[in-house]
């Protein structure tokens, strides 16, 4: 089935349900789908045809939803894009996914023009009174979509120093949801969170699960996000879903306090390690919830794994590093444990495949390393070391350069490319230093001292702000160990040690 099937049967089936509440809106399926219909026509009205791709230059408002939905109904590839991002990244991520026509709301709009000129796109704004959103068109013709046709495209950071095209199918998706919406049930009346941000993939969860099930979305407003209990409370959320930085977040605020969320069904995390003490915390202040922990990188479609706490904390396991078991990958896919020697075991590699792997990297040179044959079949190698304890798999951190800050993958290669790309920079060398919540990045470098300011002005030109370091230092020669390889280790050590030209990072 489509991705965009799943929202229309809901359409069919409960059209007077509330499908969507943002800035202040209340939206039925019914309206919905008739916006919908209206933007699908000028998506097509525009280019002169079905577009093949569009991009979604538009954040947590009606224009930017209906704009995901109608680029599906169009049969149109969604490559959302964030007003937050500097203009050549998003003309970037535009040429790279081959993005013909652009969809700006209010949020976007300032970077609309820049965005569209520099990727040669057309462009729909869709801000100011939705005038533009309620304009009669010509219906888009319907499309005959394929299962192993792409319903939509994320880019993730990449080591080449540009990011990665990962395309996701509808087979994908579909064997997603449907897993998904069994594990989960929801329908008319339930009120999922809409936390992550459309280029961040859980908000595919977010929406078709609830739209798949007849639920409303539910999308807070940016302060609202800041106070999640005060949110799941007021909006009476019965699904909540995001990064465990956020119990930390409310932790800090001593908002859980016993029985704080008492309609809180389930709760959900990922995108980074949840800890037992973090888990702890939420499920004291929302007794009556289920909690699962989820992993999975963008390739694997949004999550692959799944572990449910018991009710008890006293039955919770005791894991190695302190961290809520990842559990056991979903019944359609496989996984191995590999070693260094090729070998499945019980500590290794988490490699994967089925029904929820994508099937290769919009540029077919970003699959070198990614893919290895085991048992005659074709794994993802995901890159994460997990171990397997008292019958669960437990994340270990990364076998490589790539970190986690705030759900976001970060290839610290993509940042080093930008940095020594400054005339004045001989080498670069950027760590992910500190621990958990105060995790962030450093960059050392080598050259002409004195313009770390210009090097962080050129990260927040070329970079999204969750990826500018925080602080950025200048040495005279970065250290080798004994094979001649730089030394990281030392490198972290005397970042340490020393003062930062440049403090406060763009975020």
């Amino acid at each position: 089935m489509s991705l965009y099937r799943w929202f229309q049967r809901s359409v069919e089936r409960v059209p007077e349900a509330t499908a969507l509440e943002v800035d202040g809106e209340v939206v039925t399926y019914r309206r919905l789908h008739e916006l919908v219909e209206r933007l699908a026509g000028q998506l097509c009205q525009v280019v002169g045809h079905p577009p093949a791709a569009v991009g979604l230059l538009a954040a947590r408002s009606l224009p930017a939803y209906a704009g995901y939905l109608a680029a599906l109904r169009a049969g149109a590839v969604v490559t959302p894009l964030n007003p937050a991002f500097p203009p050549a990244r998003n003309a970037q991520l535009c040429r790279g996914a081959g993005v013909e026509v652009m969809v700006a709301d209010d949020a976007g709009d300032a970077l609309a023009a820049e965005v569209s000129a520099a990727a040669g796109t057309s462009l729909v704004r869709l801000g100011g009174d939705r005038a533009a959103m309620l304009a009669p068109t010509a219906p888009a013709p319907m499309p005959v979509i394929g299962a192993d046709d792409v319903a939509y495209a994320l880019f993730t950071s990449g080591s080449t120093g540009r990011p990665k095209g990962v395309p996701i199918r509808h087979r994908n998706v579909d064997a997603y949801l449907a897993y998904c919406l069994d594990r989960y049930p929801v329908g008319p009346g339930d009120r999922l969170s809409q936390t992550f941000d459309l280029t961040f993939d859980p908000s595919v969860f977010d929406m078709f699960v609830a739209w798949g099930g007849g639920a409303t979305l539910v999308v807070p407003a940016p302060d609202e996000v800041l106070t999640p209990v005060r949110f799941v409370n007021d909006r009476r959320i019965t699904h909540w879903f995001s990064v465990p930085s956020v119990v930390s977040l409310a932790r800090r605020m001593r908002m859980l306090t016993p029985g704080a969320m008492p309609g809180l069904r389930y709760s959900l995390f990922a995108g980074e390690q949840l800890t037992l003490e973090q888990a702890h915390a939420w499920a004291t202040a929302a007794p009556g919830s289920v909690l699962d922990n989820l992993y999975g990188p963008t390739e694997l479609t949004v999550t692959c794994t799944a572990y449910r706490l018991p009710a008890e904390p006293d039955d919770w396991p005791v894991t190695s590093n302190g961290t809520v078991p990842i559990g056991a990958v979903h019944p359609d896919l496989d996984a191995v444990l590999l070693a260094e020697d090729g070998t499945d075991g019980d500590d290794g590699e988490l490699c994967v495949q089925g029904a929820q792997c994508f099937a290769g990297y919009l540029d077919p040179a970003d699959d070198t390393d990614r893919f290895v044959r085991y048992a005659g079949r074709r794994y993802y190698r995901t890159g994460d070391r997990v171990r397997r304890e008292h019958g669960a798999l437990v994340h270990h951190g990364r076998l490589d350069d790539q970190v986690k800050l705030r759900g976001y993958r970060i290839e610290l290669g993509e940042v080093e490319m930008v940095l020594r790309g400054h005339p004045g920079v001989q080498d670069a060398v950027v760590l992910a230093l500190g621990a958990g919540d105060a995790t962030c990045l450093e960059a050392v470098y080598t050259g002409t001292g004195g313009v770390a300011t210009e090097l962080t002005r050129l990260c927040a030109d070329r970079l999204p702000g969750y990826m500018v370091p925080a602080r950025i230092h200048h040495v005279t020669a970065l250290p080798t160990n004994a094979n001649g390889k730089t030394d990281r280790r030392r490198i972290a050590a005397l970042v340490g040690g020393e003062g930062a030209e440049t403090r406060g990072a763009l975020r």
